[in-house]
């Protein structure tokens, strides 16, 4: 079972500082909801390296360099994820993108939520399909991302 978005929170500011790693976000979906969480966590001035809301599509090809077409792909999140690391210099990031309803977005039905993690070079994805209108989407896909980020770290740690 996830851990609240603090404990999560909490956690990562902890591996984070243990193992010398700084964290970025890229977010669209979630409009810097997971940056707020990282942000307010401890100590978060010395690992939390700072994040981009990519929330319109040219931001994301120009800023983020995600290929050109839909956003709203597993494929886009990767790129996302890699493009906030390498622009804030972090050894790991996590980007969020996604339809939050009530309409679909890029052919995906509301719900569906992409999202990465980026670490020490490597990056894996997931494909979300949560159920509420748009607010229970966002909160379900900043549980998810904090979560993914903080699995990627305790791996790290661990290894």
């Amino acid at each position: 079972m996830p851990e609240p978005q603090t404990d999560q929170a909490a956690r990562i500011a902890e591996l984070a500082q243990e193992t010398g790693r700084s964290v970025a976000t890229a977010e669209s979906l979630t409009s810097g909801a997971v940056a707020g969480r990282l942000g307010a966590a401890p100590e978060a001035a010395d690992w939390y390296r700072g994040g981009l809301v990519s929330y319109h599509d040219e931001v994301k090809h120009e800023v983020l360099k995600v290929d050109p077409g839909p956003v709203v792909r597993d494929k886009a999140a990767r790129q996302m994820a890699e493009g906030v690391a390498r622009l804030l210099s972090a050894d790991a990031a996590v980007a969020t993108t996604g339809a939050g309803g009530p309409d679909e977005q890029d052919g995906q039905p509301p719900g569906t939520v992409f999202i990465a993690v980026w670490a020490d070079g490597d990056v894996r994805s997931r494909e979300f399909h949560f159920d509420g209108d748009p607010v229970a989407v966002i909160e379900k896909g900043v549980d998810a991302a904090l979560q993914m980020l903080l699995d990627a770290l305790s791996e790290a740690a661990s290894g």
